[in-house]
């Protein structure tokens, strides 16, 4: 029998689900040094809806502190709420608002409804790059198993050092390829404005992350016009709304999207697909529960052009609980090797 868009959206609001839910606490292998500073361990939720049939969605909610997508006590208490049998109507009227319990819940939700269709055979994906001198010997590391994107967490030190470090880095780096910066919003217009006339000169870097403060759309703005170097969104563009808004503004660079920040990844697809933008999937470093519902969205997007920011994995020491390994390539295939229920017995 087939079901009209209406019909369907009815039909799974009627149906009752039985709601679990697991807490984590997780520490990094090795922490991660920022702009807005060290990060060594990782808190969220992992959420588990069977329906009537015994079939199983999943979900994580993972915010992240500072950064936007929601709160996790205030996550945890409206599950709580829910209770353990909630309706589809229920789980969709909280989901709606997006963020990190609207990606949770959405997800699960669309994973009983059937996963969303993979568009591409494989992507390719940027590694993850330390803050610091100790740039040189993990790049070394990451050009021999394949890599040719690279992000390098920048912001963190004095600037003049960095740029040092950075035409070391370059140095290192064959023909053809490429490096995406990430200030993480922690330069003022001065130290952002020297940067870019340093990128400026120099055709490796892909695109300058997060320059400055979110907030501040107008310098953002002009940023962007002044200085031939790509300019990419990130905590500036956490959900719908602030893409919509981008958009509107006419954004003439990138948007680095976190889908577990964003909300609902159906959502989700549909306004990057009905758009114009320049995107970049992202992890928020998630779990494997998390990480595999990011991929699915990824392959799900026929316009993606430029490598996922996903190269961050192993995150924890405990293997059963990562995403895919950081390698340069990322297949359909791979994603359904990440098995959500090994996930949630390791925890």
């Amino acid at each position: 029998m087939r079901f009209t868009q209406e019909e369907r959206t009815r039909r799974v609001g009627q149906m009752g689900y039985s709601l679990s839910f697991k807490s984590y606490r997780l520490p990094m292998r090795q922490p991660l040094r920022t702009a807005q500073g060290w990060w060594s361990e990782r808190e969220g939720v992992i959420v588990r809806l069977e329906d009537k049939d015994g079939q199983m969605g999943w979900g994580e909610i993972a915010p992240i502190s500072g950064w936007g997508g929601g709160d996790l006590s205030e996550a945890k208490a409206v599950l709580e709420r829910l209770g353990a049998s909630p309706t589809g109507a229920e789980l969709s009227e909280i989901a709606a608002p997006g963020g990190c319990l609207g990606f949770a819940l959405g997800a699960a939700l669309g994973q009983l409804g059937g996963r969303l269709p993979s568009v591409h055979d494989y992507l390719p994906v940027a590694g993850l790059l330390p803050a610091g001198r100790d740039v040189l010997r993990a790049v070394e590391q990451k050009l021999e198993v394949g890599f040719r994107t690279f992000k390098w967490k920048v912001g963190v030190g004095d600037p003049r050092d960095e740029q040092v470090l950075l035409d070391d880095l370059l140095g290192n780096l064959p023909d053809g390829a490429r490096v995406r910066l990430d200030a993480n919003g922690g330069w003022d217009r001065r130290v952002a404005e020297r940067w870019l006339e340093v990128c400026a000169e120099r055709p490796m870097i892909e695109f300058v992350e997060q320059p400055t403060d979110p907030a501040n759309k107008d310098l953002l703005l002009g940023l962007a016009g002044d200085f031939p170097t790509t300019l990419a969104l990130d905590e500036a563009v956490i959900g719908k709304e602030d893409f919509e808004q981008w958009m509107e503004l006419g954004w003439p660079g990138v948007f680095v999207l976190k889908p577990a920040l964003w909300g609902d990844p159906g959502e989700l697809v549909a306004a990057v697909n009905g758009s114009t933008a320049d995107v970049v999937i992202s992890s928020s470093l998630e779990t494997g529960i998390g990480a595999r519902q990011v991929l699915e969205i990824a392959f799900g997007l026929p316009k993606l052009d430029r490598a996922l920011g996903t190269g961050v994995w192993p995150l924890f020491s405990n293997t059963e609980l990562n995403g895919p390994s950081a390698v340069p390539f990322v297949r359909s295939t791979d994603i359904e090797r990440l098995n959500p229920i090994v996930v949630w017995e390791a925890l």
